[in-house]
């Protein structure tokens, strides 16, 4: 059985990406720092009938993600299939009035942990015989700007650098990282009113898709299935935009 780590997996892109490993026959990792919200994805892919063990991690803390490791190692003899780099924060911040605090909750969350996760369990992807690293970009960072959202663009952006520079220095180990930027989808963040657009912000923005719908997070969870499967074995270092068309009409 393949096994795969996903960061941010209680709620959103993180949850639909966990069930859609689990449905297709992964061990899957649910990590979280929302240990409520990582258990109940980890009952309900058992519950399903599928295979999963929730993780207590904090990808901004280097001991936290250290113990995640170990346990994983010792649950799976030192193997890892996947990663799949989802955790991230998106606050909303007028830049002229943005603190060094701020700034670097987002950069540690979004961009420094997924560094973070990847460095510590190397180890165990070279164990793979084809080994993937997911990490979520977006196409604030990717393609567009945000206004009010320096520091998640800058971060975003940087995954993308990452995911290019992780690319080439693990392709000789037989690791393959690819990045995905989403577009406007429905998930709790997007749908927060007080750090992101709200339910009527996407409302409004829906007929500027071309595909014509808000995205699911099953589309994203789709995506990051295909990265990390044998169609895909001749593809690193890119950064696929999921935003059904958003950004090429624009």
């Amino acid at each position: 059985m393949n096994n795969v780590l996903i960061t941010g997996a209680g709620i959103g892109i993180g949850r639909a990406t966990a069930l859609a490993f689990a449905h297709s026959g992964y061990h899957v990792f649910v990590s979280d720092i929302l240990s409520t919200e990582g258990q109940q994805v980890t009952e309900e892919i058992a519950s399903a009938g599928g295979s999963a063990q929730y993780i207590q991690l904090d990808v901004t803390d280097q001991a936290s993600v250290s113990s995640a490791m170990t346990e994983i190692g010792g649950a799976t003899d030192n193997r890892l299939d996947c990663i799949v780099n989802n955790a991230g924060i998106a606050h909303k911040q007028v830049f002229a009035d943005l603190s060094d605090e701020q700034w670097n909750l987002t950069m540690n969350v979004d961009l420094r942990g997924m560094m973070y996760v990847v460095r510590a369990a190397r180890p165990m992807l070279v164990n793979s015989d084809q080994a993937s690293v997911v990490c979520l970009s977006s196409i604030a960072g990717a393609a567009v700007g945000w206004g009010d959202h320096v520091p998640y663009v800058t971060a975003k952006s940087g995954v993308m650098g990452l995911v290019k520079g992780l690319a080439i220095d693990m392709a000789s180990d037989g690791i393959r990282v690819n990045g995905i930027a989403p577009g406007l989808i429905r998930t709790a963040q997007s749908l927060s009113e007080e750090h992101s657009v709200g339910p009527e912000g996407l409302a409004a923005m829906e007929p500027s898709v071309p595909l014509g719908r808000i995205g699911k997070p099953e589309d994203i969870a789709g995506v990051a299935m295909f990265l990390a499967s044998e169609q895909a074995g001749y593809l690193t270092g890119q950064t696929i935009i999921v935003d059904g068309g958003l950004t090429v009409a624009l």
